[in-house]
């Protein structure tokens, strides 16, 4: 009957021990959550969880699937030329002025490249900028 009762009370406390989740800022200053602790000598705090949680919206698809409009440049045709039209150009103006407002910024900025994602660093940072800021003057200086 003892057994039991702690097997009982063993089974009603695992929710709780796997509700617990870790939070750590590393050497970049990005934020990580995981559910085990970082590596010894990093600085976290404990972040209790309850429940489930919903998320926000819904993820990006990774692969576009047949249903997708044929207006939405798919990965195999990203290297397309778009069409130049106001609706376009839009778009383009507005990705980037984000980018060049993300690589002015003080945070740090991640890029993904072959699938990958990677750091930039100082001079990374600064020639990514400085393509972006030619980009915009070639194509949005009118805007």
């Amino acid at each position: 009957m003892r057994r039991l009762l702690i097997a009982t009370a063993l089974l009603l406390a695992a929710p709780l021990v796997a509700a617990q989740a870790y939070k750590w800022t590393d050497a970049h200053g990005t934020v990580h959550y995981s559910d085990a602790p970082p590596a010894q000598g990093t600085k976290y705090s404990k972040v209790t969880t309850t429940g489930t949680v919903e998320p926000i919206a819904e993820p990006a698809p990774s692969k576009p699937s047949e249903s997708t409009s044929e207006a939405k440049p798919s990965a195999s045709q990203s290297s397309l030329p778009m069409v130049d039209n106001p609706e376009n150009r839009a778009k383009l103006c507005a990705n980037l002025k984000n980018n060049l407002d993300a690589l002015k910024g003080g945070g740090p900025v991640v890029m993904e490249q072959n699938g990958q994602q990677k750091l930039l660093d100082a001079d990374q940072r600064q020639q990514q900028q400085a393509t972006s800021q030619a980009q915009y003057q070639q194509y949005c200086s009118g805007n």
